[in-house]
């Protein structure tokens, strides 16, 4: 089946991912007291083949009486290598301290998520390390 337009590149990114997905490891977030859920009030970020509440920065996947912690993964689709993006995107701000764009943990570092796309402070610039599919979930 095709798609056209916004709906045809969510399908495409949605592909991508859960094609270029490997197994993980997950860390169990003990004592967790917030249940999450639909309007609880955390966006929800697309991970693999699910989604994810980012929570305080982190990603909490909920299942099976329990949440597990995860990290968005390094891959071909969301690289974590040099790619500055134009100063002129950023000259309003510069993501950090009192910037109101959500950081979620990418392999070993945490990105912003910006438009749809993750945001990574390297020095004077920001590399884009790819799409990211968030649903604001009542917030």
């Amino acid at each position: 089946m095709r798609h056209s337009g916004l709906f045809g590149a969510v399908f495409a990114v949605l592909g991508a991912c859960a094609i270029a997905s490997e197994p993980h490891e997950a860390k169990i977030h003990g004592d967790h007291a917030h249940v999450h859920g639909d309007n609880c009030g955390h966006a929800k970020v697309w991970h693999v083949d699910h989604w994810d509440y980012l929570h305080d920065g982190h990603l909490h996947f909920v299942h099976n009486g329990h949440v597990d912690e995860h990290v968005l993964a390094v891959t071909e689709l969301n690289p974590d290598g040099e790619a500055p993006m134009a100063p002129a995107l950023h000259a309003d701000h510069m993501h950090g301290e009192g910037d109101d764009h959500m950081m979620v943990p990418h392999g070993d570092h945490f990105d912003y998520i910006h438009d749809g796309h993750l945001h990574y402070v390297h020095g004077d610039h920001v590399d884009d390390h790819g799409p990211v599919i968030v649903d604001a979930n009542g917030t």
